[in-house]
């Protein structure tokens, strides 16, 4: 299993004009990461999206990056059969995009759901056929083009583990599977171990994603926090520092035959940037007297490593 980075995990930076996709890649380099996934295709210097997205395949291939999937949004439940219609036709541009970019795989949504505020409840079950249909034309057209295509648990509607798995199951295709992301089991208050072991033989790619996780029987944590869908609070967390038992999952994906890349995708409320730390260290003398004597060395070797500035050891 090889690691990638997710420019979503960069979104907060690429939405504020700080860097862009290009800078996402140089940064996944610099990291030591495998690869990277493009969530959208987002041109900083007037390009096209298909003049863009060739950028990027031939900024990937010079500094031998994997482009590893292409990850867009959608919706098959929609007012009218020619706006489902609509949307298919520019799903098929999207995989379009995913070629010219050197993907070979594409995640796109299924559905956010009917909007509540119509009280047009309906059960995931009844509206199954319409987005199964939806998913299956979409893959049919990619495998003509050499791409698989996925969905993913997200989007609270469709999001839990056995809705998910019912939907790959409807569009039955060989070319169409689950990017399973751990994290997002949370949303929906489910057991990621569990529903990782449910999404694991359908696996085409893997989010690896962290949150911090508080009872919804508490007060709102405050900045940062939103609400799963049973009234859990979440944040998005540095992977391993959250409460997402990654390594169980990733275990029971491997166990499963999984192979392929897996990203990491952080949704925290901090920004991404560089550090420099300064550090001065001694050890302890048998001439030292007491802790203070190593201390004082220690402090000195501290601001000799300031004067001579960062990056330096």
């Amino acid at each position: 299993m090889k690691v990638s980075v997710s420019t979503y995990s960069f979104s907060k930076m690429l939405c504020n004009g700080e860097i862009t996709q290009f800078d996402c890649i140089a940064k996944a380099k610099e990291l030591g990461f495998d690869g990277v996934e493009f969530a959208d295709v987002l041109p900083h210097d007037g390009s096209s999206i298909e003049e863009y997205a060739k950028k990027l395949n031939e900024e990937c291939k010079r500094l031998e990056m994997h482009v590893v999937n292409y990850t867009i949004g959608a919706e098959f439940l929609t007012d009218t059969d020619a706006e489902f219609t609509a949307e298919i036709e520019r799903l098929k541009k999207e995989i379009d995009i995913a070629v010219i970019l050197g993907a070979t795989s594409v995640r796109h949504d299924a559905t956010q759901g009917y909007n509540i505020t119509k009280r047009n409840y309906k059960a995931f079950s009844e509206v199954l056929p319409i987005i199964a249909d939806g998913c299956r034309q979409v893959t049919e057209y990619a495998k003509t083009k050499g791409v698989k295509t996925m969905v993913e648990n997200h989007g609270m509607f469709a999001q839990d583990a056995d809705r998910v798995e019912s939907l790959v199951n409807a569009v039955n295709n060989d070319n169409f599977g689950w990017l399973c992301d751990m994290g997002n089991f949370l949303c929906v208050d489910e057991n990621p171990v569990i529903s990782t072991s449910k999404a694991a033989p359908y696996a085409f790619h893997v989010h690896v994603k962290d949150f911090h996780v508080k009872s919804g029987m508490q007060p709102n944590p405050g900045a940062g926090f939103f609400q799963s869908r049973g009234g859990n609070y979440l944040r998005g967390a540095i992977v391993g520092h959250g409460d997402v038992p990654v390594q169980q999952c990733l275990t029971t994906l491997k166990k499963a035959g999984y192979n392929g890349f897996a990203s990491i995708e952080f949704e925290g409320n901090n920004s991404v940037f560089n550090v420099t730390v300064s550090v001065g260290g001694s050890t302890f003398l048998k001439s030292d007297t007491s802790y203070k004597d190593t201390l004082a060395r220690a402090d000195t070797a501290l601001y000799y490593v300031k004067q001579n500035g960062k990056n330096r050891a």
